[in-house]
């Protein structure tokens, strides 16, 4: 093998060894941007606290529905007591109240921890959007207007 062949086969190897950069169809150094657009990139980066805010909401409901469901399984188990005097079923009919009581408030505390957990991220991702566009505006791309 010739030193000239062998040269030019430590360059092929060298130039696929080569780390490229290509961000959201961007042309990477010394690239060209794939024209289909790559990932489907609008170029806008985008966050709404929607989805946390509904989620946090949907757990607040859950503490109050889980309140409700309590009162009216006490309010349907009043009473029982001097009706099945003496019935086995009394003592499951307790155990089924006592057990359910239980579970939901242990939903309700659940509930109650995760809904301002979930209010908070809504806010703070947010406050990072609002940050990370500011630092993009920094971002000079060479042959490209912004606002496209």
């Amino acid at each position: 093998m010739a030193w000239d062949e062998w040269e030019q086969v430590k360059a092929q190897v060298a130039e696929r060894h080569t780390a490229r950069l290509q961000l959201n169809s961007l042309p990477g150094e010394g690239g060209q941007a794939d024209p289909s657009g790559g990932g489907g990139s609008t170029g806008t980066l985008r966050h709404k606290g929607g989805p946390w805010t509904k989620a946090a909401g949907t757990a607040d409901g859950l503490q109050t529905g889980t309140i409700t469901a309590k009162v009216d399984l006490r309010k349907a188990h009043d009473g029982i007591s001097g009706g099945l005097a003496g019935l086995s079923s009394l003592g499951a009919l307790k155990s089924v109240l006592t057990s359910w009581d239980e579970r939901l408030g242990r939903v309700r505390a659940e509930c109650s921890s995760l809904e301002p957990k979930l209010r908070q991220v809504a806010a703070d991702f947010a406050e990072v959007d609002a940050e990370v566009g500011e630092r993009t505006k920094a971002v000079v791309v060479p042959g490209t207007r912004r606002g496209e």
